[in-house]
């Protein structure tokens, strides 16, 4: 069997719900800061013109709305000029290499819509319950240890009626890109990111509804999904 045959790794490398394989690649946080702090000196070249047009939508999107915007793993910052000045625009990222990147932006490019830029972990969000009207995380949830934790996080911070926005690569089970998908996936994690991710890992909070999701260019790659917060008074969580 090849080296390369997700099939020859452990069991443990493999993450099921219920019986179906739904992510495979372990992801560790320091995994994640030293990827980062290589790619942040060329991020805005590289990965940054792939993921533009996904991105560019996303924050066409938001800026339909307003009030106050989480954006989460915010990086260099390349959203940052693109969002309308009616919203106040927080950014988070773990990395401080790329928050650096981000705030020479602000500053160079004097945006005064965004409110700060905070060194802090997706998983363990320093803000109070209903802090935001509207939280966004662009090409974050298969880079993160825990997805499941980070959604329960942007949950808790935004409002009810308010909404969480994911640009996200979400993995084929079939066809050539699920092949190439699963070939790639024992290096997960000595690039920092799962090839193999479902679209399950992010439904997992009851109080959100999945109100859109739309495949974007270039070639699909990425997919945006949006949720709604539900209002606990008008919409409680029937008990189990």
């Amino acid at each position: 069997m090849s080296q390369t045959d997700y099939r020859s790794q452990p069991e443990p490398f493999l993450e099921r719900v219920q019986g179906r394989v739904v992510s495979i690649g372990r992801i560790d946080e320091s995994a994640v800061l030293d990827a980062y702090r290589r790619w942040a000196p060329v991020y805005d070249f590289t990965f940054g013109v792939v993921a533009r047009q996904g991105r560019r939508h996303a924050v066409q999107v938001l800026n339909q709305g307003r009030g106050r915007v989480l954006e989460v793993g915010v990086g260099t910052g390349l959203s940052l000029p693109d969002y309308k000045r009616h919203l106040e625009v927080t950014g988070i990222d773990l990395s401080p290499e790329m928050l650096e990147k981000a705030r020479e932006r602000v500053n160079e490019e004097r945006l005064d819509h965004v409110a700060g830029l905070h060194e802090m972990d997706a998983g363990d969000l320093k803000f109070a319950d209903a802090s935001f009207d509207t939280v966004v995380a662009m090409f974050v949830m298969t880079v993160v240890p825990d997805p499941e934790k980070v959604m329960r996080e942007l949950s808790r911070v935004v409002r009810p009626g308010g909404e969480v926005l994911l640009v996200n690569h979400f993995s084929q089970t079939e066809g050539v890109r699920g092949w190439v998908e699963r070939r790639m996936a024992p290096f997960a994690d000595k690039i920092g990111w799962r090839s193999v991710f479902d679209l399950s890992r992010v439904e997992v909070c009851d109080d959100l509804e999945l109100v859109e999701r739309k495949s974007l260019r270039p070639f699909g790659l990425f997919t945006m999904v949006r949720f709604a917060k539900r209002d606990a008074a008008r919409h409680p969580v029937a008990a189990e």
